[in-house]
């Protein structure tokens, strides 16, 4: 960090703060204008040309780069992480200020490398590889995708087959990964292959930091239905990686997955609104006259007391994280609740707009496709509906855990 936030010692109290960094915010940004009603882009995923999906990205990064270096890039980090040491409050009363601002937006890569990615290297990482990732991550200066997820390990993740073989001083990885967000764009990678095929899926895992340019790395973007192409699929052609750039001991990669996974779910839905709401739908309704009719109202009043529920749990876990409370399971009960309001909001598109959802003739309300088809991805995303269920009915709800077949039995011996 190149500068304090206030030049003093010590944190500033909330209300020095809040004067300090609104003026600093309205010094770098134009206040933002038009209310929540008045937005027209309510789609889940960025449906953009690559060179213009860039430009984005470039933007998100001058602007995470423009913050950090005044000092609000990362507040809740300590000082010696290159955080400016302050409390979860502050960066709380700074996102409510940022948000009345105009910013460039948000991509799921720029989030992944800062929230998830980061935090990541800063708990698992060797000094030389924090020294050279964790400040370029917060800054904006480097982009890192997961490569976790692969054609046959999706839910299952502890089940993927990506294999890293041990040479010398270093590993040779061969395998598929898939559904990478930005993975085009990346210049890092955190990869999570197979080193111990002998022993149970869980324990023969590593973690590895791969830089995306490493020669038998091929990179292909695939078209999503909603029409954009966030998503990757990346083959791995023995490609070789020096044991310096391993995340975490040997065989403890399910670990460092874990942690990257929980940081996801604790982050869901925490920045800016991805999709449409409810001032969105009332406002689509009210152009097309349907605020009478009743399967409108029911389902206008479900978005509008889901969200109001999602404000409640969300100031439950800004609470406990105040109370110094780990993250936890909690995680995967905010996650599924999250995907499902996205649904329910395409629900409610869907009933509102009837018709107008099949062909675009050039009425903006068409524009809600981009919601309706994007929305299912999230079910799916950071952990399925499944997998969240699972976690929940065993880790809050104390259930006994559900059979599984492959308990115990090395990776090599599971059918496929």
């Amino acid at each position: 960090m190149t500068s304090t936030i206030d030049g003093a010692v010590g944190a500033p109290d909330l209300d020095t703060f809040a004067e300090t960094a609104r003026s600093w915010l309205l010094a770098h940004a134009a206040p933002r204008r038009a209310d929540e009603a008045e937005r027209t882009d309510v789609s889940v995923f960025h449906d953009l040309p690559p060179e213009r999906e860039r430009e984005l990205l470039g933007r998100i990064c001058d602007w995470q780069r423009t913050k950090f270096d005044a000092g609000y890039g990362a507040l809740t980090w300590a000082v010696e992480d290159g955080g400016a040491g302050l409390s979860e409050r502050h960066a709380e009363v700074f996102a409510e200020l940022e948000a009345g601002v105009e910013t460039p937006g948000q991509h799921e890569l720029a989030s992944v490398s800062v929230s998830l990615i980061a935090p990541t290297v800063r708990m698992f990482g060797t000094p030389a590889q924090k020294s050279r990732l964790v400040r370029g991550l917060l800054r904006g200066d480097e982009l890192a995708c997961q490569l976790f997820s692969e054609p046959s390990a999706g839910s299952d993740l502890a089940g993927l087959a990506t294999r890293a073989v041990r040479d010398g001083d270093g590993w040779v990885v061969t395998g598929q990964k898939v559904w990478s967000s930005g993975a085009q764009f990346a210049g890092w990678g955190e990869l999570i292959a197979r080193t111990d095929p002998d022993v149970a899926k869980h324990k023969g895992l590593t973690a590895f930091l791969l830089p995306m340019d490493t020669p038998g790395v091929e990179v292909r973007p695939l078209r999503q239905m909603s029409g954009g192409s966030s998503f990757c699929e990346v083959f791995l052609d023995e490609v070789r990686i020096p044991d310096s750039l391993r995340l975490g001991d040997v065989g403890a990669g399910w670990t460092v997955a874990l942690a990257t996974l929980g940081f996801e779910r604790g982050h869901s839905g925490s920045e800016a609104r991805v999709g449409g709401g409810f001032a969105q739908l009332l406002a689509a309704a009210r152009k097309l006259d349907r605020t009478g009719d009743p399967d409108v109202r029911r389902l206008l009043a479900d978005v509008w007391v889901h969200e109001k529920l999602a404000a409640v749990a969300a100031q439950r876990d800004r609470e406990a994280r105040l109370a110094g409370a780990a993250p936890g399971p909690i995680g995967s009960l905010r996650k599924l609740v999250w995907a499902q309001g996205l649904s329910l909001v395409s629900e409610a598109a869907t009933t509102i707009l009837g018709n107008r959802l099949v062909a675009d003739t050039g009425d903006e309300l068409f524009g809600w496709t981009e919601h309706v088809l994007g929305a299912p991805g999230y079910r799916i995303a950071g952990g399925s509906d499944e997998v969240q269920r699972t976690i929940i009915g065993e880790r809050l709800l104390g259930l006994p855990p559900e059979p599984r077949g492959d308990r115990g039995v090395p990776w090599r011996d599971i059918p496929r």
